[in-house]
């Protein structure tokens, strides 16, 4: 048997990273939906916040850059305009989180 390399140790620390992660993600979410119920914001505001987090974290992890993962973001976003989603059809809530970014002078730069 070969002897462990540091190479594998990253491997698996990665490996326990992401399933940590993942946890953490569900574990949000389910946070997010107690305080849903009990109507509590402040704790759903640490919950959506927590979970931004983890998601970029995670998406780290998977070898994916935060430009990359807010690239996405930003094209799903214009994609979901363009495409009427129900949300933006009911609420305009999409356009409206569009100029919010755009206002902060800090939109992505789709690339």
């Amino acid at each position: 048997m070969e002897p462990t390399t540091n190479r594998d140790l990253d491997i698996a620390r990665n490996a326990r990273t992401i399933d940590w992660l993942r946890t953490e993600i569900v574990d949000h979410v389910a946070n997010l939906y107690k305080a849903m119920w009990q109507n509590r914001e402040e704790l759903m505001l640490d919950a959506l916040a927590g979970l931004i987090m983890a998601a970029f974290l995670l998406g780290k992890r998977l070898g994916i850059s935060y430009s990359r993962l807010e690239n996405r973001l930003w094209a799903k976003l214009n994609a979901s305009i363009r495409e009427g989603h129900e949300i933006e059809k009911w609420y305009g809530d999409m356009t409206s989180l569009l100029h919010y970014w755009q206002d902060r002078g800090d939109p992505f730069d789709g690339g």
